[in-house]
């Protein structure tokens, strides 16, 4: 398994964020992949590459998935922050008003020449700070999904997006959620792009992957799974419901799987087999795995109580799906261990090809 990882992800590594009314040091920091590496360094399952996506080639893949508009404020976001007030520099860009959607209320048809306004109008959260590094680390995250499924597609069974930020809550024109672009949904498009008539994203982080349902949300080409934390409890809360089916010539392409607080491996294994039997109704030609390990038990955002050893039956679960997959990193928070539960997963995918 070839893993394609970010050399520039450290660039993205915030400051704090705004968690419940005060501001908390980042849970998403650079050290996350740092261990990741270490571990797979340790337990080797492939070569570790730096992707060499052509910047025209990667920007189209970007944009295939995220519009223009919203591409083009996170080239320049940062430079917009600090043309406000030079100051600036030193802080982190977090927004601090929105445009809540009401009927006759207010408008996100014009964008605003103020760019804590756009700020606003593009984020979902004030929990996803913005800074110099941002846009590189994102995009450079893209280009390993982006290699990862050209892989794939060149015969590969598997291969892994090593990269952060993560992406599944980032939609066509928003972000939030820690995500800026949406590595598995870019995976998903290219891997479609590339010949394979039905793929499906089976999303196993504890946070529905409120982005990538939005932008497949019509389409009948792409099956989403999510499982994940109740909405009616957790983060992101606005989507994830079970009732979310999808629409119009996507109607029925769409599944979530909401559990409560607390849930263990039993329980979620269950809803596992549930995800994998809809992926083989389906039809599905190739997977893409959007890897949350915040699933664990010692997360310390998240509520669900899988354990390290755990994560080798979901791996040898998702390749009894027998389909060539793309994993891209996603959650997981319990920054030590995230490295362990990773290479079990891959590792038990890898064993049981």
């Amino acid at each position: 398994m070839k893993i394609f990882h970010n050399p520039l992800h450290a660039q993205h590594a915030g400051r704090q964020e705004m968690f419940r009314g005060r501001m908390v040091p980042c849970h998403e920091v650079p050290a996350r992949l740092d261990f990741v590496l270490a571990a797979l360094q340790s337990r080797p399952l492939g070569p570790l590459l730096a992707p060499a996506i052509p910047d025209a080639e990667l920007h189209a893949a970007m944009a295939r998935v995220h519009r223009a508009p919203y591409l083009d404020f996170l080239a320049h976001a940062w430079d917009a922050w600090v043309a406000m007030d030079q100051a600036n520099a030193e802080r982190d860009a977090l927004p601090s008003v929105w445009p809540l959607p009401s009927r006759h209320g207010f408008r996100t048809d014009v964008v605003p020449r103020n760019f804590a306004a756009q700020l606003g109008l593009y984020a979902f959260d004030a929990g996803t700070p913005l800074m110099a590094g941002t846009w590189a680390a994102a995009r450079a995250g893209a280009g390993c999904a982006l290699a990862a499924a050209k892989d794939v597609l060149g015969g590969a069974r598997s291969a892994f997006a090593l990269s952060r930020p993560p992406g599944h809550h980032a939609g066509p024109d928003y972000f939030g959620g820690y995500c800026f672009l949406n590595n598995a949904a870019i995976a998903a498009q290219a891997l479609r792009d590339g010949g394979h008539p039905r793929v499906a994203v089976l999303d196993v982080d504890y946070h529905h992957g409120n982005g990538t349902q939005t932008i497949f949300y019509a389409r009948p080409d792409v099956l989403t799974v999510s499982i994940h934390g109740d909405p009616a409890t957790e983060y992101p809360f606005f989507l994830g419901h079970a009732d979310e089916r999808g629409a119009e010539a996507g109607e029925g392409c769409n599944l979530n799987l909401p559990l409560p607080r607390g849930t263990g491996f039993a329980a979620w294994r269950a809803a596992l087999d549930q995800a994998l039997n809809a992926v083989a109704r389906f039809g599905a030609t190739a997977l893409v795995v959007p890897m949350g390990l915040d699933t664990f038990a010692g997360d310390p955002i998240s509520g669900f109580q899988l354990h390290s050893t755990d994560y080798l039956a979901v791996g040898q679960a998702l390749a009894g799906a027998g389909l060539p997959t793309v994993f891209t990193f996603e959650g997981g928070y319990a920054v030590a261990e995230v490295g362990t539960n990773a290479v079990n997963l891959l590792e038990g995918f890898a064993q049981a090809v």
